[in-house]
């Protein structure tokens, strides 16, 4: 089997198989009928572009970049929220996120992917993220919807 053939395989492999891990992916092309190692798995995931992304069932899974559906990207933010942040404040049509030392930067990338509508912008620091409302939306309505996000499933 060609290197293209095994990137072809693999792609049809992830649509259709909840795959997570390189010795599954491994496993599958061997049924698939390539032998394959693991560095080469390894090799072509990277020249592939796979993500993992959770799949319905709550597994992370390979899958091409923004593959997410809007429902499972909004249910990452809403995830993520409650990991991360650690308090929100607005101000004129700008939120700050808090978030422990570290984590700014892993919680404005899911913001980004997220494309939420109300989200012009983001931008991290160390522990602090600026969120830029688009044109129209207050930073004080964005804040609010995010506290509720923040707040799902809080006593």
């Amino acid at each position: 089997m060609t290197r293209r053939e095994r990137h072809g395989e693999i792609l049809r492999l992830i649509r259709e198989r909840e795959l997570s891990t390189q010795s599954e992916l491994a496993e599958a092309l061997h049924e698939a009928g390539a032998d394959v190692v693991q560095t080469t798995i390894s090799r072509d995931i990277h020249e592939l572009g796979l993500v993992k992304v959770r799949a319905p069932s709550g597994r992370l899974v390979y899958a091409l970049p923004g593959t997410m559906s809007n429902r499972d990207r909004e249910a990452e933010l809403r995830a993520a929220l409650r990991r991360w942040a650690l308090g929100i404040e607005a101000s004129g049509n700008v939120v700050v996120l808090f978030t422990p030392p570290g984590y700014a930067n892993a919680l404005a990338q899911v913001l980004d992917e997220a494309t939420h509508p109300r989200v012009l912008a983001t931008l991290a620091g160390e522990n602090t993220i600026l969120v830029v409302a688009r044109e129209g939306v207050s930073g004080a309505a964005l804040r609010d919807e995010l506290q509720a996000y923040l707040m799902e499933g809080a006593a």
